[in-house]
């Protein structure tokens, strides 16, 4: 299995289409890009060469009524094997 697909399914990432929720304000924000990048980390102690890990980029649109989809506030976030950012931050929204 790849790292990114690890990092997909381990951390349960979303899928490009699929509405999230936001568990601290409970607004709901769309997954509209997903990339496989690398993320810098702390240089080798020994020998202080740069070092980077597989990494999964999501970026998000907020969901608003009075808004077309794509327009209005979007962010990203990169996930690693090495965090648990999207359990503590999100939630999946069931399909309708």
């Amino acid at each position: 299995m790849q790292d990114y697909e690890k990092i997909i399914e381990e951390k349960g990432l979303p899928e490009v289409g699929q509405t999230v929720r936001s568990k601290k304000y409970g607004t709901l924000w769309r997954v509209m890009e997903k990339r496989e990048v690398w993320q810098n980390i702390d240089p080798d102690p020994k020998t202080g060469e740069p070092r980077m890990v597989p990494a999964i980029y999501l970026a998000y649109w907020r969901i608003r009524d009075d808004m077309p989809p794509g327009v209005g506030k979007m962010m990203g976030y990169l996930y690693t094997l090495y965090d648990n950012t999207f359990a503590l931050n999100w939630e999946k929204v069931p399909p309708e």
